[in-house]
Protein backbone atom coordinates (compact mmCIF):
# COMPACT_ATOMS: atom_id res chain seq x y z
CA UNK A 1 0.00 0.00 0.00
CA UNK A 2 1.61 3.51 -0.84
CA UNK A 3 1.74 6.00 1.95
CA UNK A 4 -1.52 7.94 0.24
CA UNK A 5 -3.51 5.66 1.11
CA UNK A 6 -3.01 5.13 4.41
CA UNK A 7 -4.92 6.17 7.60
CA UNK A 8 -1.73 8.21 8.94
CA UNK A 9 -1.97 10.23 5.38
CA UNK A 10 -5.31 11.16 6.08
CA UNK A 11 -4.86 12.45 9.48
CA UNK A 12 -1.22 14.24 8.71
CA UNK A 13 -3.92 15.75 5.77
CA UNK A 14 -6.74 16.30 7.91
CA UNK A 15 -4.18 18.23 10.52
CA UNK A 16 -1.91 20.07 8.17
CA UNK A 17 -4.54 21.45 6.12
CA UNK A 18 -5.60 23.49 9.16
CA UNK A 19 -2.41 25.03 9.93
CA UNK A 20 -1.25 28.83 10.13
CA UNK A 21 2.20 29.72 9.01
CA UNK A 22 2.70 30.41 12.92
CA UNK A 23 1.94 26.32 13.58
CA UNK A 24 4.52 25.73 10.95
CA UNK A 25 7.05 27.68 12.10
CA UNK A 26 6.68 25.90 15.66
CA UNK A 27 7.03 22.61 13.88
CA UNK A 28 9.93 23.36 11.94
CA UNK A 29 11.46 24.74 14.95
CA UNK A 30 10.70 22.19 16.98
CA UNK A 31 12.20 19.90 14.51
CA UNK A 32 15.15 21.68 14.07
CA UNK A 33 15.94 21.81 17.76
CA UNK A 34 15.84 17.68 17.81
CA UNK A 35 17.81 17.86 14.33
CA UNK A 36 20.18 19.70 16.45
CA UNK A 37 20.39 17.52 19.52
CA UNK A 38 20.56 14.28 17.02
CA UNK A 39 24.05 15.81 15.86
CA UNK A 40 25.39 17.15 19.01
CA UNK A 41 24.67 13.69 20.63
CA UNK A 42 26.75 11.85 17.64
CA UNK A 43 29.48 14.69 17.58
CA UNK A 44 29.91 13.41 21.37
CA UNK A 45 29.54 9.67 20.57
CA UNK A 46 26.64 9.06 22.61
CA UNK A 47 25.53 5.39 21.59
CA UNK A 48 22.25 5.18 20.37
CA UNK A 49 21.44 3.28 23.03
CA UNK A 50 22.30 5.17 25.79
CA UNK A 51 19.10 7.17 27.51
CA UNK A 52 20.56 10.96 25.92
CA UNK A 53 20.19 9.76 22.69
CA UNK A 54 17.23 7.46 23.21
CA UNK A 55 15.24 10.80 24.84
CA UNK A 56 16.05 12.39 21.23
CA UNK A 57 14.67 9.87 19.55
CA UNK A 58 11.41 10.27 21.79
CA UNK A 59 11.22 13.92 20.76
CA UNK A 60 11.59 13.21 17.72
CA UNK A 61 8.44 10.26 17.67
CA UNK A 62 6.44 12.66 19.67
CA UNK A 63 6.83 15.33 16.97
CA UNK A 64 5.54 13.33 14.52
CA UNK A 65 3.14 12.08 17.38
CA UNK A 66 1.77 16.14 17.73
CA UNK A 67 1.89 17.62 14.71
CA UNK A 68 1.00 14.87 11.82
CA UNK A 69 -0.33 11.68 12.81
CA UNK A 70 -0.54 9.09 15.73
CA UNK A 71 3.04 7.31 16.41
CA UNK A 72 3.76 4.96 18.78
CA UNK A 73 6.86 2.94 18.97
CA UNK A 74 6.41 0.26 16.90
CA UNK A 75 5.31 2.91 13.86
CA UNK A 76 8.62 4.95 15.06
CA UNK A 77 10.57 1.62 13.90
CA UNK A 78 8.92 1.26 10.81
CA UNK A 79 9.74 4.77 9.94
CA UNK A 80 13.32 4.13 11.26
CA UNK A 81 14.11 1.80 8.55
CA UNK A 82 13.03 4.25 6.22
CA UNK A 83 15.48 6.46 6.88
CA UNK A 84 18.24 4.06 6.09
CA UNK A 85 16.68 2.45 3.18
CA UNK A 86 15.34 5.14 1.22
CA UNK A 87 18.02 7.46 -0.09
CA UNK A 88 15.99 10.21 0.37
CA UNK A 89 16.24 9.95 4.31
CA UNK A 90 19.21 8.53 4.41
CA UNK A 91 20.83 11.27 2.43
CA UNK A 92 19.33 14.09 4.55
CA UNK A 93 20.43 12.76 8.01
CA UNK A 94 24.20 11.75 6.48
CA UNK A 95 24.32 15.26 4.87
CA UNK A 96 24.57 16.25 8.69
CA UNK A 97 26.74 13.48 9.62
CA UNK A 98 28.28 10.46 7.93
CA UNK A 99 26.43 7.72 9.99
CA UNK A 100 23.41 9.98 11.20
CA UNK A 101 20.89 8.16 9.89
CA UNK A 102 21.82 4.74 10.77
CA UNK A 103 22.70 6.36 14.86
CA UNK A 104 19.01 7.53 14.45
CA UNK A 105 17.79 4.55 13.61
CA UNK A 106 19.02 2.17 16.14
CA UNK A 107 18.04 4.94 18.90
CA UNK A 108 14.70 4.77 17.36
CA UNK A 109 14.95 0.82 18.10
CA UNK A 110 16.20 1.63 21.32
CA UNK A 111 13.72 4.15 22.51
CA UNK A 112 10.99 1.25 21.24
CA UNK A 113 12.78 -1.32 22.98
CA UNK A 114 12.60 0.77 26.61
CA UNK A 115 8.97 1.74 25.56
CA UNK A 116 8.70 -2.01 25.77
CA UNK A 117 8.06 -2.55 22.07
CA UNK A 118 9.22 -6.21 21.07
CA UNK A 119 9.44 -5.92 17.33
CA UNK A 120 12.26 -2.95 17.74
CA UNK A 121 15.33 -4.72 16.03
CA UNK A 122 18.43 -4.25 16.92
CA UNK A 123 22.11 -4.23 15.44
CA UNK A 124 25.28 -2.64 15.73
CA UNK A 125 25.40 1.08 14.12
CA UNK A 126 28.20 4.02 14.57
CA UNK A 127 28.42 5.20 17.59
CA UNK A 128 30.25 8.34 16.34
CA UNK A 129 33.05 8.90 14.31
CA UNK A 130 33.46 5.83 13.20
CA UNK A 131 33.20 3.83 16.23
CA UNK A 132 30.75 0.90 16.35
CA UNK A 133 28.31 -0.04 19.03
Amino acid sequence: MRWGHTPEYAESHRRTSRYTKEDWARIRDENAAVLQRMVSAFDCGVSPAEPEATGIAEAARLAIDRAFYPCPPGMHVALAEGYVTDPRFRSFYDKKRDGLAEWLAEAMRANARRAGDPDSGHGSVPRGNGERT
